[in-house]
């Protein structure tokens, strides 16, 4: 048996193709927005305040290129480039620099309740101003856990090993099983694996100026 169309099947065939064309033309309109969706989804952090050379924010299969003001959220996995710093305000009064080659990502932050933030790699120097509300921080890295309540600190590479200074306030360093309580103008060494963080000592100016000229 033969199925035959005639005029009015031409018509109808018609009618599908150009619904089809207005469907597929509809889809493509709508991706960029299925795309970018997650940005609006996602709960914003803060932004970039300050920004030198190329930085990136990388989350869900997206890569977004950073400029200033561009905003940040949390589940973003933040990085700068070579000879690049980065200035982030997370929430109100939490600022964080980052120096070059760094990579952080910021697992959780509400401005009244604080967050978790994972150090990969790279300087970074944590901000809040005195008499700032104290809000509790967790910094994590490989090398162990870093406890925050309103202070401003260092944590990165410094004088051949991971460092941690306290410029003011106070700071819980955690690593294999031992802890160091950082008061200010105090560091730690941190070696990874099971190594515990070394007792608590006054760091001398050059290395401070060292440590701090990274990150600015």
């Amino acid at each position: 048996m033969r199925l035959r169309i005639g005029k009015s099947g031409k018509h109808f065939g018609a009618q599908l193709d150009r619904r089809g064309a207005l469907t597929l033309f509809g889809a493509a309109l709508l991706a960029p927005a299925i795309i970018g969706s997650r940005s609006f989804a996602a709960d914003t952090a803060g932004r970039v305040d300050e920004i030198k050379g190329e930085a990136f924010a990388d989350a869900s299969n997206q890569h977004r290129a950073l400029e200033k003001s561009s905003s940040l959220f949390v589940g973003d996995r933040v990085g700068t480039g070579a000879t690049s710093r980065l200035t982030m305000l997370l929430g109100e009064d939490t600022t964080i620099r980052l120096g070059e080659r760094t990579n952080l990502v910021i697992d959780k932050f509400l401005a009244q309740t604080g967050g978790e933030i994972s150090l990969e790699s790279g300087p970074m120097l944590f901000d809040r101003p005195a008499g700032a509300r104290s809000v509790p921080m967790r910094i994590k890295s490989s090398y162990g856990l870093i406890a925050v309540r309103g202070t401003k600190f260092f944590a990165g590479p410094s004088n051949g090993a991971f460092g941690v200074f306290v410029d003011h306030g106070v700071v819980v360093v955690s690593a294999g099983g031992g802890e160091v309580t950082l008061q200010a103008g105090e560091g730690t060494n941190l070696g990874g694996g099971d190594a515990k963080p070394t007792a608590a000592v006054k760091w001398g100016a050059e290395r401070i100026r060292n440590a701090l000229a990274s990150v600015s």
